[in-house]
């Protein structure tokens, strides 16, 4: 797969890594000798399966040239909740290029279930053809995982992920000088033109999905390869008539790879957080705001229409443009919303704030005709736990911020509903039916199997075997039994030390 889409390498990383780890193993690469480069998150303490399965913007790291999180992934290992150890990935695909994409299109994909449970050793693992009975469709799992989250689809072990051709970065920050002061606040709306209405200053789309920023606030333009900003600024100066400023964007060449911590601080030498880690401000929600639809009322209307945060900037100021080459890096088999293939910018909406955008914005942006079928709006990345739609009886109403959690839950277009659109929601409870039918990882405003149980199963506890009440293993007694010859108790039992275990490979 990675011949395939002419890249020259791939590295394995740990279910138990993170990006500071495995940033360091592709520098460490390049310092060997190697020349190259991976799409990531922009905090080292960030988890690359997390991150990645949720989607992935990366604003700092190329993602508007390279694509997604998810569109990174060229093969999982994983143990199932069935008990199987598995790896996957795509083994037939076809040249998409005619549709516009850059990638192939996976129309195949295959896995081996591990046979050897009790050997420790990894060079003596044996892999094979899952028996008859494994149920389950690696096509489906393939699709799920990627967009639709990791962790509730069984425990990841480790995956290999694309790399690409080492690219310098180059950023952009505006200058401190006290002559530039004035055309601070023209930053905003000069990187909102640069990324969703780059023709206006004769900038090519190559050349726009080159640079791209994290929603640090800095708005600062982060570029691999072919861009035009230097001469795009000029050009954008003379549209506002503004005399002079020319020189108030730096040109500042950096390596491909996030910054480490200086010498003398805490995590000297590791990869720092950008920001900082934090307590999310209330219920945040990322909206993910169609490139079209700014083309169509362009940057300025845009920018009104959304007016000024509480904390009286922009909201176009501290937001995402992570999306790019998005809408033609997709595989057309994973569940990341077409939302976020077609958003321009990622903008972070507090609740508490939304009557306007649910009333007059959203319904320029997204169609919400068909009241059967909720559309996909919000980023799943950043979103934060009090996360909803609107109200499920009003899409024009926000969802009121002093209803209870269980209030919220049954009045309001759900967390998940809002992310993945009601369409892409049901097929991925449908799979989830059939990869966790009774729930066994049911992570926090995760994708969940929706079946309901009847009465008398729902109040059996759960009996455990002796030998797993010793190894303080839950496996109910109805799943150790297996018309199967293979074995899968064990699988599950030591599947978070291997993933904790695996280091970060570059082939």
């Amino acid at each position: 797969l990675s011949v395939a889409k002419n890249n020259p390498a791939v590295i394995r990383v740990g279910g138990g890594e993170n990006w500071d780890k495995t940033y360091r193993a592709v520098k460490d690469a390049n310092e060997a000798g190697g020349l190259y480069h991976i799409v990531g998150g922009a905090s080292g303490s960030v988890s690359p399966m997390g991150w990645t399965f949720q989607g992935g913007l990366s604003g700092d790291t190329g993602g508007t040239r390279y694509g997604l999180g998810a569109d990174q992934v060229v093969q999982i290992e994983m143990v199932l909740p069935n008990g199987f150890h598995v790896k996957f990935g795509p083994t037939e695909w076809k040249d998409a290029s005619a549709e516009g994409f850059t990638v192939p299109r996976t129309i195949g994909v295959t896995g081996l279930c591990r046979t050897n449970p009790e050997e420790r050793d990894e060079e003596k693992w044996v892999w094979e053809d899952c028996p008859n009975d494994f149920g389950i469709d690696f096509m489906d799992l393939w699709y799920a995982i990627r967009g639709g989250g990791g962790g509730t689809w069984g425990v990841v072990l480790s995956m290999h992920l694309q790399l690409h051709d080492y690219v310098p970065r180059v950023d952009y920050p505006a200058s401190s000088s006290e002559e530039c002061l004035t055309t601070v606040p023209l930053n905003v709306e000069f990187m909102a033109t640069y990324v969703m209405t780059p023709s206006v200053l004769n900038v090519t789309v190559h050349q726009s999905r080159a640079c791209g920023s994290p929603g640090t606030g800095l708005n600062m333009p982060m570029c691999y390869g072919e861009e035009a900003i230097s001469q795009a600024w000029i050009t954008f100066l003379q549209m506002k008539n503004v005399t002079g400023g020319t020189e108030c964007l730096e040109r500042s060449e950096r390596g491909g790879i996030p910054s480490s911590s200086p010498s003398g601080s805490r995590f000297e030498g590791q990869i720092a957080d950008l920001p900082s880690p934090g307590i999310a401000a209330g219920a945040v929600n990322g909206v993910l705001v169609p490139k079209a639809w700014v083309e169509k009322v362009g940057v300025q209307s845009a920018n009104d229409l959304f007016g000024i945060s509480k904390f009286g900037l922009p909201y176009l100021w501290a937001n995402y443009y992570a999306f790019g080459s998005a809408a033609v890096t997709s595989d057309q088999a994973n569940s990341v919303s077409q939302a976020h293939r077609d958003a321009g910018i990622m903008i972070l909406l507090f609740d508490t704030e939304s009557e306007t955008f649910w009333r007059d914005i959203a319904p320029e942006m997204f169609d919400l005709k068909d009241k059967t079928k909720f559309p996909p709006i919000f980023g799943s990345n950043h979103a934060a736990i009090g996360m909803t739609g609107p109200r499920k009886d009003d899409w024009t109403k926000p969802c009121p911020g002093n209803w209870t959690f269980e209030e919220r839950l049954a009045g309001c277009v759900s967390f998940q509903e809002a992310i993945y659109g009601t369409e892409t929601l049901k097929r991925l409870e449908a799979i989830k039916k059939v990869v966790d039918p009774k729930n066994m990882f049911a992570c926090n405003n995760c994708i969940r199997a929706t079946e309901e149980k009847d009465e008398e199963a729902a109040d059996q506890e759960e009996v455990l075997t002796q030998e797993d009440k010793d190894d303080g293993v839950a496996v109910k007694e109805e799943d150790v039994g297996s018309t199967s010859s293979y074995p899968r108790k064990s699988f599950l039992a030591i599947a978070m030390m291997i993933g904790a275990a695996v280091n970060c490979f570059v082939y």
